[in-house]
């Protein structure tokens, strides 16, 4: 495949890029919409973005979908997700077609939906010199799970693996000891939902986005994230901001240039855009 290339800092112009992780940050399932909701209370009206299967399955309010064309329109939207091209080709986010994305955790840059292939094989390179094979965690795993409490183990990209757990019935103590385990070897865990995530330590969303702003010469990037694997991601910018949800709240991690949403759920993902788009047209004042 052909791959594009835009290493010219006037290929846009915009002067802000705004990496957005997307599952639980900016788009929700159902269940997760509902989110820091009360007994009774239900979330803003939604508009779907993903279908799989014949099922809708990924949503945003339609207050958010206003605001992501707008937001698009103003500054460089970079889609930032762990999920495989595959996945990601899925999501149908309102606006104009991102010039950039990052999927499978910085494993993969997609230029005008295009794969870097240079970009994927430096990435590569990276891990084989920096952490232990993908075949030695996959074997490691099989060994140790039991098919009580795992539903699926699941290959992304050839690049990192994950589980799908039947949470209420993982072992106490498992995810710990596999997080200790995979700590030893360069690899990282972060749970979001049913998965387990297993990735390299040097396979980072933060990696891609510095890349992007290489390409593209931009001024400032601003950055949104919810799970450990997004730690990176908002270290690279230059402000960002995380839900009052998963696994960041849950370990209270921060930074001083990140700001914690009031809200939990979908209603996160409207406040999140809303402050992405305040912060683009400060930024243009």
């Amino acid at each position: 495949m052909t791959k594009a290339r835009h290493d010219n800092p006037q290929s846009t112009a915009h002067s802000v890029v705004a990496a957005c992780d997307l599952d639980r940050t900016l788009i929700y399932s159902k269940a997760a919409a509902r989110l820091g909701l009360g007994p009774g209370e239900q979330p803003p009206d939604l508009e779907c973005v993903e279908i799989h299967e014949g099922k809708p399955i990924s949503f945003l309010s339609r207050a958010s979908a206003r605001i992501l064309v707008e937001l698009g329109a103003r500054a460089m939207l970079v889609p930032t997700t762990t999920r495989t091209r595959k996945q990601y080709d899925r999501i149908e986010l309102p606006g104009r077609t991102a010039e950039y994305a990052i999927c499978a955790n910085g494993g993969h840059l997609l230029v005008d939906g295009v794969t870097d292939e240079d970009w994927n094989a430096g990435v590569r390179k990276r891990l084989a010199e920096e952490s232990a094979p993908l075949t030695e965690v996959i074997a490691h795993l099989e060994a140790v799970v039991a098919p009580e409490w795992v539903r699926k183990l699941r290959v992304a990209e050839e690049l990192f693996t994950y589980l799908v757990l039947e949470r209420e019935l993982v072992p106490a103590g498992m995810v710990e000891e596999l997080t200790g385990w995979a700590d030893e070897r360069g690899w990282g865990v972060s749970l979001q939902g049913r998965k387990l995530y297993f990735v390299p330590r040097s396979l980072t969303k933060g990696a891609a986005v510095d890349e992007v702003r290489r390409r593209t010469g931009v001024h400032t990037v601003l950055a949104a994230g919810d799970s450990l694997l997004d730690i990176e991601l908002l270290r690279a910018a230059d402000e960002g901001i995380r839900p009052a949800h998963g696994e960041l709240a849950e370990t209270g991690w921060t930074a001083p240039h990140v700001t914690v949403t009031r809200h939990a759920g979908v209603r996160a993902g409207e406040e999140i855009l809303t402050w992405l788009l305040g912060r683009v047209e400060a930024a243009a004042a």
